[in-house]
């Protein structure tokens, strides 16, 4: 099979579409970022590449801080409206009709609507080109408690988080399978007991 070459590019998809906010002095923002992630384990820390035009740019740069609100389903518009709005603007969480509230570890807004808020501390800024990466340590990290079971544990399955894909956006679906299942022994059948 031949493959077509195009130019260099950014073609890892999906990736999750995520609603960043900070805060610097009494100046609020919200913005929609694709380029995040996990960076590290031990200890936990997350990134995220922002446009060095943006307006949460210069107010995360000046707090040390940001949180990585994951959206669901119900954010979905908030999702596009604050990705193409300017918060030099308006106000983008009247505007975009978001909840807020203070975090728990820093000072900066989270969304209420979002069933996971990563609070980060600012760590290091990369100057990488057309966008700045920001690491972060997480500081807290701030859950709905509609997704603990009886049990205390964590259902983010639940969440209808989201996946963006070259230009739409997707609602995660159907498990096709868990980590480590392809070298997972089988469970033993218990022999039927005969009445």
């Amino acid at each position: 099979m031949s493959r077509i070459v195009w130019k260099p590019g950014n073609m890892v998809y999906p990736v999750p579409p995520v609603l960043v906010t900070c805060r610097y002095q009494d100046q609020d923002d919200v913005m929609t970022a694709a380029w995040t992630g996990t960076i590290c384990s031990e200890p936990p820390m997350c990134y995220v590449s922002i446009r060095k035009e943006r307006f949460s740019h210069d107010l995360i740069e000046n707090s040390g801080c940001f949180a990585i609100n994951l959206p669901c389903r119900a954010l979905r518009r908030a999702v596009d409206y604050c990705g193409v709005k300017s918060g030099r603007e308006e106000n983008k969480f009247e505007t975009a009709h978001l909840l807020i509230e203070d975090g728990t570890g820093l000072d900066l807004p989270i969304l209420t609507e979002s069933p996971v808020n990563i609070e980060c501390r600012v760590t290091q800024i990369l100057r990488l080109g057309s966008h700045d990466m920001f690491i972060g340590k997480v500081e807290a990290v701030d859950i709905d408690p509609a997704l603990l079971d009886e049990q205390g544990r964590f259902h983010m399955e639940q969440a209808g988080l989201l996946a963006y894909s070259h230009g739409t956006y997707y609602e995660l679906g159907k498990a096709i399978g868990t980590f480590g299942w392809t070298v997972r022994k089988p469970k033993k059948k218990k022999p039927r007991r005969n009445s």
